[in-house]
């Protein structure tokens, strides 16, 4: 299928593009981190992928360290433990380029619906129509949820994503990863993230 052997390309041209970016942002937040964001350089976590399938997702470390995540599925984000550097790299999206590692392992792709936190996604699934649907693709690093909706913290929210990531399966297209990826750009531009 023409679709999906153009997707995978961009993602795999996208994944070089942004080699240099993860490499030069590493070195740079080895030097700042001991000062701005005390701990370790990455985060990880289990997130759910396609077909529900757990992966391990990750990013650079934008919080403060703790021990377990005790954040339920519909809590706010604990934003007192988003540090000064970590918040420029959510804002600037920056955080989120590592997860080429994960692009190019199959777990994810650019763009798709966004993979939540397996312990907040079983949730989800059990009690939001369509929620075990919107994982039938590879989640994105970006996708039609995050550009359209937004960053989300209720089961309302929740809803509006799930909705969001439906419409964007049941109308994939070139022209809408495209639409898509230049909305990120946007958004990036006026470091409009979360």
């Amino acid at each position: 299928m023409v679709y999906t052997a153009t997707k995978r390309a961009f993602d795999i041209v996208m994944c070089v593009l942004l080699a240099p970016v993860m490499l030069l942002s590493a070195v740079a937040l080895l030097v700042l981190n001991p000062f701005k964001n005390k701990g370790p350089l990455f985060y990880v976590q289990t997130r759910m992928g396609k077909d529900c399938v757990p992966f391990r997702a990750i990013k650079f470390r934008s919080m403060t360290c703790a021990p377990v995540i005790e954040r339920g599925a519909n809590d706010p984000l604990e934003t007192h433990r988003i540090t000064k550097l970590g918040n420029f790299l959510r804002k600037s999206r920056l955080d989120e380029v590592p997860q080429i590692i994960n692009v190019l392992n199959g777990d994810m792709s650019m763009v798709g619906p966004r993979p939540d936190f397996i312990d907040h996604a079983i949730e989800y699934a059990e009690t939001i129509p369509g929620y075990k649907e919107r994982h039938a693709v590879r989640p994105g690093i970006s996708g039609y949820a995050q550009t359209e909706v937004g960053y989300v913290e209720s089961t309302e929210g929740t809803r509006n994503k799930v909705a969001a990531d439906l419409h964007y399966i049941q109308n994939r297209s070139l022209g809408l990863e495209a639409w898509i990826v230049w909305r990120t750009m946007q958004t990036v531009m006026r470091r409009g993230g979360a």
